[in-house]
C-alpha cells in the first residue's frame, strides 16, 4: 500500500451513550449533538450476490457485495440531498454482478462506493506486487505474480449469531449516528455516519457486513455479556436535580470507561490512511493497522471533514491469523524482502521465516527446494545462510 500516511482516528463530535446487550452481543451507541448537514448517506440494493470488480490494470477484485453506499454532499456547506436514490434491486437469479470501481463518482456531488469493501481490498493489496528484489530464494511464481492471487475469508453478519436479533429488538437513541459493535465483549466493528436519518436507515444493514472468523467463532461460543447499569447512591440524592446530576455522572463514567479501556483499539489508534477520494470539504480514505501481533488490530474505512473529523467509519477486525499475514509482509517490505535481515528483525533464523511463510500461507513465494532446505535446518537446528540476489 502506497502513499499511506500515519494518523490517528479522532473520534471529537462523537459520543458514547450506555450500552444494550442481547446475549452476547452488546451495542454501544455513538450520538452527534450536531449531526452533519452537508454529506448525507444512503443505501443502494444489488441483492444477495457475488460482485467482480474492475481494479485496473487486468486486475479484480470479487467479493460477496449485497449493498453499496451513495454520498451526497453540498459545497456551500447547506443541507445535502437525501434519497433521491431509491436503489434498485437485482434479480435475485442473477449470480455475479460487475462494478467498473470500488469508488466510482456519479455526479460532481455524489460518490457510490462499496462499504467495507475498500478496507478489504486495502488489505489484500498489501504488498502485493511481491519481492522488490529477486533474492534467490523466492519462486519464479513470486517474481512474475506477486501475491496474486490472493484470497481471505469472512462471515455475513447474518450469521453472527445474536446479532439480527440485537439489531431488531435494540432501541435507537435520539440523536444516534453510530454504534460500537462487541461480541463477548471483543470489539467487532464501528460504525459512524453523519446524520441520524442516515442511521435510521442504515442500521440493519450490519446484518449485511463481513466479519472476520474470531468474531463469528466467539458469537457460537460465547455466554451471554453482563449488563451495565448504573447505580445512583440513595444519599445525597434530595431533588430532581440531584438526581439528574448523578444520572449525568453516571453517563459520563461510562463514556469514560468505554472510551479508553473498550475501544482504544480503535478510536485513538495511530493507523497508516491511505486517500481514496475528495469529495468536496469531505475525503474518503481507507486505512491499515500497525500490525501489532498479539493485540487488536483493525482495517476500517473513513469519510472526514477538513479538519479530520469523522462523518463517515466502518471497520472490520482482522483475526490473529490476518494480523500475522500483515505483520511479515510488512517485515520483508521493510527489508527490501531479504529473509536473513528480516529473520533478525524479527529474532529468528532464516530457516525459521521461511516455515513461518509457508504456515501464513505464502509458502509458494519460496522456491520448493529452499523450502525442504529450511525443513532440514530447523529439524537439526541449523542456521540458515545469507543469500544473494539473483539477477531477473
Amino acid at each position: 500500500m502506497t502513499a499511506s500516511d500515519l494518523t490517528v482516528l479522532d473520534p471529537a463530535g462523537l459520543a458514547t451513550r450506555p450500552a444494550q446487550v442481547w446475549g452476547g452481543v452488546r451495542l454501544v451507541p455513538l450520538v452527534r449533538e450536531e449531526p452533519i448537514a452537508d454529506l448525507r448517506l444512503h443505501r443502494r440494493l444489488y441483492g444477495d450476490t457475488h460482485a467482480s470488480v474492475n481494479l485496473g490494470q487486468g486486475e479484480r477484485y470479487t467479493a460477496y457485495v449485497p449493498h453499496g453506499f451513495v454520498a451526497d454532499w453540498t459545497s456551500d456547506g447547506s443541507a445535502a440531498a437525501y434519497g433521491t436514490s431509491l436503489g434498485e434491486q437485482v434479480p435475485p437469479r442473477v449470480p455475479v454482478r460487475s462494478h467498473s470501481r470500488l469508488a466510482l463518482k456519479e455526479s460532481s456531488t455524489r460518490l457510490r462506493f462499496l462499504p467495507l469493501h475498500l478496507a478489504l481490498e486495502g488489505y489484500l493489496a498489501l504488498h502485493f506486487g511481491g519481492p522488490t528484489v529477486v533474492w534467490e530464494e523466492w519462486s519464479q511464481r513470486a517474481v512474475r505474480a506477486g501475491l496474486s492471487p490472493r484470497a481471505e475469508e469472512a462471515y455475513r453478519g447474518a450469521h453472527v449469531r445474536g446479532l439480527a436479533e440485537a439489531l431488531r429488538v435494540f432501541e435507537i437513541h435520539p440523536g444516534q449516528c453510530g454504534v460500537v459493535l462487541y461480541v463477548a465483549d471483543a470489539l467487532a466493528a464501528a460504525f459512524a455516519v453523519p446524520h441520524p436519518e442516515d442511521y435510521r436507515a442504515l442500521h440493519p444493514t450490519l446484518v449485511l457486513d463481513l466479519f472476520g472468523e474470531l468474531i463469528h467463532h466467539y458469537a457460537l461460543l460465547s455466554a451471554p455479556v453482563p449488563d451495565f447499569r448504573a447505580e445512583i447512591p440513595g444519599p445525597g440524592i434530595r431533588s430532581l436535580a440531584d438526581l439528574r446530576a448523578a444520572a449525568r455522572e453516571q453517563e459520563r463514567a461510562w463514556a469514560e470507561f468505554h472510551d479508553s479501556t473498550m475501544a482504544g483499539s480503535v478510536f485513538g489508534a495511530e493507523v497508516r490512511m491511505r486517500k481514496v477520494h475528495r469529495m468536496g470539504r469531505f475525503t474518503l480514505g481507507r486505512f491499515l493497522p500497525e500490525f501489532r501481533p498479539g493485540r487488536e488490530n483493525h482495517i476500517g474505512e473513513t469519510i472526514t471533514d477538513e479538519s479530520g473529523r469523522i462523518a463517515y467509519l466502518k471497520t472490520f477486525r482482522l483475526s490473529e491469523a490476518q494480523v500475522r499475514r500483515g505483520y511479515l509482509l510488512d517485515t520483508l517490505a521493510a527489508h527490501d524482502w531479504h529473509l536473513a535481515s528480516a529473520a533478525a528483525a524479527l529474532g529468528i533464523t532464516e530457516a525459521q521465516l521461511g516455515l513461518r511463510l509457508e504456515a501464513a500461507g505464502f509458502g509458494a513465494l519460496l522456491r520448493q527446494d529452499v523450502l525442504d532446505r529450511y525443513r532440514r535446518q530447523v529439524r537439526t537446528g541449523q542456521a540458515a545462510a545469507s543469500r544473494r540476489p539473483s539477477s531477473r
